[in-house]
């Protein structure tokens, strides 16, 4: 291979002979401790004899053997208090191969130990540049294994394919500039350095975590993640901002959309569905900023919330059938409370024969029925042209023959669009809003309605709402990081000028416990669903009576 880089070299990697300096090939050994070198050659010797037999040796290339040979080592000295550094490990490793292969060879093992008979061999001198980090060693060794490939042909490539690849390319790398690596710490270089090329950088690691739940970017040096509902500082690092963006434009070119001075805020998605929201320069000071909410790759269902104890069983049972009725069904939380994961649980009651429009900034929706039809927004072009608002899908979707509507997020004017569908014999349509309380969801729907321009007096926007929305669930993440369905409350209409509400089940706080989770209870009011006429309609009235 050309170490000029002046033709772009293919995939094909070369081999490089031993993952560790061989003392036998001429390479410079480290100096260190002789007796205590000698002591640790003593003792790894019979070990190494005894896993690795000649035989096996002689079926083996030599690459192989010191990886094996490496292991054993690695996993011996791990136990040893004054254990070795990694250049005396290198040492010890490269005459422990020789000795390997010179026994398959029918020699016999050398009788000196590496230390001694190394001294006699030639003069001890420090090796240079000597032992780098991981991410040290990758920003050498990427500039210029990014001018021996084919970075385009790279991008077109499955990722453990592309790992195999530059194996040996980042191998040869690695020795033209004296680069000491262990083979656990080689193979997390290449992967890094895939990630980089055609992943997501150093978030890799903490998208494939099941556990976290969401991905907080702030700048290059601080990265954040939730599990369990807390948030803990990472140790992952991005080398500076240009690097966060690189992540963050490959993130959204995927679809279309795109991230720089001119357009700083943007919201996309992964290919797994998890939701990201990018800010750029200038109006992120300290560095770019990523914010990503998971894909739950586990189903949530409203079952599997009562196990959890998100809700109690009774709320479950009367959340079915709400939605099974076909109940306007308003989510109200905070931010990160859980309202698209209770919105997911509960349109899985959905008759499978509706034709359901979705209606997103960043498609997350994971809706089973059949007859689905998701819709998401367009930002505007550099010109500032065609952009497709919350709004104008609300209103396109009436034209379209659903069934029901679900609009991930109401937080503008689209409000008044999805009232007037939920009056206009789209029963059963869902949304969710930021709101604390379900009344407080009411007096913000009120005041997107007057977002819109509409000159509408008070009374009639709160009798909009009030024939609209049919129940009001409010989702919160307390204290103990754990999602609870605090409230689901119904809305009966009008008293005056006041909307009228009656609240089924509420979560009482009583205490903690001595794990610092938060105890209470999910208690029924003890009311008569106002919605219990529906339930009759659809044969579910005694299931709901029974729970109430």
């Amino acid at each position: 291979m050309d170490s000029s880089g002046s033709d772009k070299m293919s995939l094909k990697p070369v081999p490089v002979e031993g993952a560790v300096p061989d003392a036998a090939g001429g390479r410079d050994v480290v100096g260190g401790d002789t007796n205590r070198l000698a002591r640790f050659y003593e003792m790894l010797q019979p070990m190494v004899k005894k896993r690795l037999q000649p035989e096996a040796v002689k079926r083996l290339p030599r690459q192989e053997v010191a990886h094996q040979v490496s292991d054993i080592v690695m996993e011996v000295l791990d136990l040893e208090p004054d254990a070795p550094d990694l250049l005396e490990q290198r040492s010890l490793v490269a005459t422990l191969v020789n000795d390997l292969v010179t026994t398959s060879n029918g020699g016999a093992l050398a009788e000196a130990g590496p230390a001694q008979s190394q001294a006699q061999e030639r003069p001890v001198r420090q090796q240079t540049p000597g032992q780098l980090s991981v991410t040290d060693a990758k920003l050498k060794v990427k500039p210029i294994l990014l001018e021996r490939i084919d970075v385009a042909s790279a991008s077109n490539l499955e990722v453990e394919t592309l790992v195999g690849e530059l194996d040996g390319v980042v191998a040869e790398i690695r020795d033209e500039l004296q680069i000491h690596l262990n083979r656990k710490e080689h193979a997390e270089l290449v992967r890094s350095l895939v990630d980089d090329m055609i992943g997501f950088g150093p978030l890799e690691p903490l998208l494939a975590d099941e556990s976290i739940t969401d991905i907080m970017v702030n700048g290059p040096k601080q990265v954040y993640v939730e599990k369990g509902g807390k948030l803990t500082l990472t140790d992952v690092v991005f080398q500076d901002d240009a690097h966060v963006m690189n992540v963050a434009t490959r993130i959204v070119t995927r679809i279309g959309r795109r991230i720089d001075e001119t357009n700083p805020i943007c919201d996309a998605r992964l290919p797994d569905g998890s939701r990201v929201n990018a800010i750029g320069p200038p109006l992120a000071i300290d560095g770019p900023s990523l914010s990503i909410r998971k894909f739950a790759k586990q189903k949530i269902t409203l079952d599997r919330m009562v196990e959890t104890k998100n809700v109690s069983a009774e709320m479950a049972v009367v959340m079915k059938i709400a939605a099974r009725c076909g109940l306007n069904i308003l989510i109200s939380g905070g931010t990160g409370s859980g309202k698209t994961t209770l919105l997911n649980a509960m349109s899985q009651m959905i008759d499978h024969g509706d034709r359901i429009v979705t209606i997103e900034d960043a498609a997350e929706l994971q809706l089973q029925q059949p007859h689905v039809v998701r819709l998401e927004t367009r930002p505007a072009n550099l010109e500032g042209k065609g952009e497709i608002s919350i709004r104008d899908l609300v209103k396109n979707s009436l034209r379209m023959r659903p069934d029901r509507i679900i609009v991930g997020e109401v937080r503008g004017q689209e409000a008044v669009d999805l009232l007037q569908a939920m009056n206009t014999g789209h029963d059963g349509s869902m949304g969710t809003v930021h709101a604390n309380k379900p009344r407080d969801a009411l007096i913000r729907l009120e005041n997107m309605v007057g977002m819109a321009g509409i000159n509408l007096p008070a009374k009639a926007v709160r009798t909009q709402i009030a024939s609209a929305v049919d129940m009001i669930v409010q989702v919160s993440r307390m204290r103990d990081g754990v999602r609870r369905v605090t409230s689901v409350t119904e809305v009966i209409g009008m008293e005056g000028e006041v909307v009228v509400t009656q609240e089924l089940f509420n979560f009482e706080f009583t205490g903690e416990d001595e794990e610092g989770n938060l105890t209470g209870v999910f208690k029924p009011a003890g009311v008569r669903p106002h919605f219990t006429p529906r339930a009759e309609y659809h044969g579910l009235d005694q299931a709901l009576l029974e729970v109430v």
